[in-house]
């Protein structure tokens, strides 16, 4: 995990290795400085010597500098470090998002992959930043602090390593009981940025119903079990301060007590009883920083183990070693096809699937809700893998193609149209990014979107509002028609995208696509009869399963799904 992790540093290794070295410096400075504060007591106050004074004086000054000009450069060089990292494990993390197949997706959830891009690595950027800065200064200085509290006094110096490994055993119980409530309270989070996009995304929904005290305590709920986790946390966290000030304290009651004997003894000086409390107080410091340090590095271990799981997740579609990249046509083999989402043949989405499509024909799919429609498509461009049997486009297994060659050759307008904030031309552009405004226009005249865009006051330079909010539904599903005709692919799906639009427009849709772009294989997954009336095939499928196949006449004659259906829509169920 801390390797993974550690090669996100990349090209901030200089600014991670200076940033301790400039901490040492500090550090050792700061240690001198008693040392120095104590010969000057002895010998220069003491003794009413004015040279000693100021000698020792200036060396103070210039060692006060020296440690403030190493604090400020490992600051600079740890502010370097720690956003250079945070950014390089963002863009890692999200380029491993975007080469996930959908069954990666599958197991997590978008606000947990939201949470881990920012609070999990807010937390790990704190703790990699305390870790080469304050994790080496505060332990630099304890040693530092007793290796000087030796030379002053190595029989006083003993009480503090008496100390230590009370409190050690102290901090490391804390720590590995605060552990599991962090973890679990990050994990928390995830729910509470869910209940967060899904209102904010929903708002209409929500307002619409009148729902918004409900959903007010669904977030106060979440958050509250946050704060209680947290809380629960924050306790045992809390007993790092007494512990520290009781074994501190006595620390100094012990200096003062044995080293008030050992003034009166003559065994020691004022100015080396005064380094030693010094001593105390940097080692205190030292204890308590380590401490937060702790803390720290307890909540970013949670932390470091999410990102980490994203980071070791590996898509399950890959492209083989010299895949072909050529798609020849549009045509399309399903020879029995079985799939479940869960991998396991005894929990089948689609079970015994045999379908042969040529190129260029018009395909229609209906079935009732949960029939498997959506996931019958999403097989073509390998979007999932079949459990078993194998899908063939163009004549070739579409899992001997480099994907990004067969998925350019297959454009998919899904159920959800999802448009992105910007102009009208920039969402189009994500079908072709080169087209020309004429292709741009060519397409949206096919997709009956011209004219509509055409009226709104900016054009085509209309921007978007996030998730299209200021188009309506059968805009957006034409825009989005437009923008995969771009792509100019020998497959399109239309997975029940012209369900917001009048039939008029469907008609014309149908209609444009059929002189306009007739070696395309088309296939339209469609609730009403009439979107796929004149396809030269109809699938029927229920339950996963090809009930029937054939034209509307066949259909219309021999099957009873299909029967029900038109009726239904054409007659209003009356025969």
């Amino acid at each position: 995990m801390i390797r993974k992790l550690a090669s996100c540093i990349g090209e901030f290794k200089k600014e991670s290795i200076l940033t301790p070295i400039f901490v040492a410096f500090e550090s050792a400075f700061d240690v001198i400085i008693p040392f120095l504060m104590a010969f000057l007591i002895d010998n220069g106050i003491n003794k009413n010597d004015s040279k000693v004074i100021i000698q020792i004086g200036i060396l103070l000054v210039i060692c006060s500098l020296v440690a403030m000009f190493c604090g400020v450069k490992s600051g600079k060089y740890a502010a370097k470090a720690t956003s250079g990292f945070a950014r390089n494990l963002r863009k890692r993390i999200y380029y491993n998002v975007q080469h996930f197949s959908f069954s990666n997706i599958d197991k997590f959830s978008t606000s947990s992959i939201v949470t881990r891009h920012t609070t999990d690595i807010n937390n790990v950027q704190m703790a990699f930043q305390m870790i080469i800065r304050i994790a080496i200064r505060a332990p630099l200085m304890l040693i530092f602090a007793l290796i000087m509290a030796f030379i002053v006094n190595s029989k006083l110096a003993l009480i503090f390593l008496i100390a230590i490994p009370f409190l050690g055993l102290g901090l490391y119980f804390i720590a590995t009981t605060a552990h599991p409530i962090f973890e679990n309270a990050i994990k928390i989070y995830d729910s509470l940025n869910n209940t967060v996009q899904e209102n904010v995304r929903g708002i209409r929904v929500v307002k619409s119903f009148v729902t918004e005290n409900k959903e007010i305590d669904k977030f106060y709920k979440t958050s509250d079990k946050i704060y209680n986790e947290f809380l629960k946390a924050e306790k045992l966290v809390a007993l790092n301060n007494p512990l520290m000030q009781i074994t501190v304290s006595s620390i100094i009651v012990l200096i003062s007590w044995f080293g008030g004997k050992q003034i009166v003894a003559g065994n020691l000086t004022t100015g080396e009883f005064t380094s030693l409390i010094s001593y105390a107080m940097q080692i205190l410091i030292s204890l308590m920083v380590l401490s937060m340090v702790l803390v720290m590095i307890m909540i970013s271990r949670a932390s470091c183990e999410r990102i980490v799981e994203i980071l070791d997740e590996k898509s399950d579609l890959t492209s083989k070693e010299n895949a072909i990249t050529d798609v020849k046509n549009g045509s399309i083999v399903f020879d029995n096809v079985n799939f479940s989402y869960v991998k396991d043949k005894n929990k089948l989405c689609l079970k015994n699937v045999n379908i042969e499509i040529k190129s260029g024909e018009t395909i229609g799919i209906i079935g009732g809700t949960g029939a498997s429609k959506s996931t019958f498509v999403q097989l073509i461009p390998r979007l999932y893998d079949v459990t078993t049997g194998s899908i063939k486009v163009g004549g070739v297994d579409v899992r001997d193609y480099e994907l990004n060659s067969l998925r350019n050759q297959v454009a998919m307008v899904l159920q959800k149209n999802v448009l992105f904030s910007g102009t009208i031309k920039e969402n189009l552009r994500w079908g072709n990014e080169k087209a020309t405004d004429e292709e741009l226009i060519k397409a949206c005249k096919l997709a009956q979107a011209d004219e509509f865009i055409s009226n709104f006051p900016d054009g085509y330079d209309t921007y978007i509002e996030q998730g299209g909010t200021n188009v309506s539904g059968g805009q957006k599903q034409r825009i989005c028609i437009a923008r995969a005709l771009l792509k100019k692919p020998k497959i399109l799906i239309l997975d029940d995208s012209t369900s917001a639009v009048d039939t008029k427009t469907d008609k014309l849709i149908r209609k444009a696509f059929k002189e306009e772009i007739p070696n395309t294989t088309k296939i339209i997954i469609a609730q009403r009869i009439s979107s796929v009336q004149e396809a030269d095939k109809i699938i029927v499928l229920d339950n996963g399963e090809i009930n029937a196949c054939g034209t509307h006449e066949e259909l219309i004659k021999t099957n009873s799904i299909y029967q029900e259906v038109f009726y239904s829509q054409m007659k209003g169920g009356e025969e």
